[in-house]
């Protein structure tokens, strides 16, 4: 009996890299397996030499990943564009966000701010010193855990204003989608595939990746809050 191919991911792409999955038409007897936890989880996982075939994370992350043999070179696919959204929990005040100018305005008046552990935690971070903020809010900003989604957090009145992949926030209960970032400050990140060092089933995995990457993917990475990369 075949192995079911093995992959892992981050938390922003798992609802999109499931349908693709069981969308896929893989060799004879092949199933597809993908665990998302936390992004730095995942590399930590990989770069460790976990028995994955392949992985899923911010297109820096599977640079990185390759630079240091823990992923096949040559092997990165981009398979989706995700960009960061704005959220507040369902029935609060929804700011303006619409401007930059308006977007900084509702950060200063927020009495809590909630960003991820990844690479667009990371970007907003940036965006706040950029504004010349970072000490004022410094003091309100919630990081959340790994693998621990931001909506949930503004869902459950932990943070007031919440920071994260739309993927990660449609259809999420108990919050409002106030919309994307501005495009003068839009945060977006590529999220990559690569072949695992330790693959067993490295064509496999590769035929999977190159079908996310594919044109027939669109659709679906659209209704996951996505584009194509």
């Amino acid at each position: 009996m075949t192995l079911p191919l093995r992959g892992i991911s981050s938390m922003a792409t798992r609802q999109l890299l499931n349908e693709l999955a069981a969308a896929w038409q893989p060799p004879a007897g092949c199933s597809v397996t993908i665990e998302s936890v936390g992004g730095v989880d995942a590399a930590r996982r990989v770069a460790a030499g976990e028995a994955f075939d392949f992985v899923v994370l911010a297109s820096e992350a599977i640079d990185k990943l390759v630079a240091a043999g823990h992923a096949v070179a040559g092997s990165r696919v981009d398979i989706v564009q995700s960009g960061v959204a704005i959220a507040v929990r369902e029935g609060a005040p929804r700011p303006d966000v619409g401007s930059e100018q308006a977007l900084r305005a509702a950060v200063l008046a927020a009495p809590t701010i909630g960003y991820s552990t990844g690479p667009s935690g990371t970007a907003l971070l940036q965006l706040f010193e950029r504004w010349g903020i970072t000490a004022q809010v410094r003091e309100r900003l919630v990081q959340a855990r790994p693998g621990v989604p931001v909506g949930a957090q503004v869902a459950s009145g932990d943070v007031a204003l919440g920071f994260q992949q739309l993927s990660e926030l449609v259809n999420l209960p108990g919050i409002t989608v106030l919309g994307g970032m501005p495009d003068a400050v839009r945060i977006d990140t590529i999220f990559s595939g690569a072949i695992c060092a330790a693959a067993t089933q490295a064509e496999a995995a590769r035929a999977l990746l190159a079908f996310m990457a594919s044109p027939e993917t669109t659709a679906a990475k659209r209704r996951n809050g996505m584009d194509a990369a």
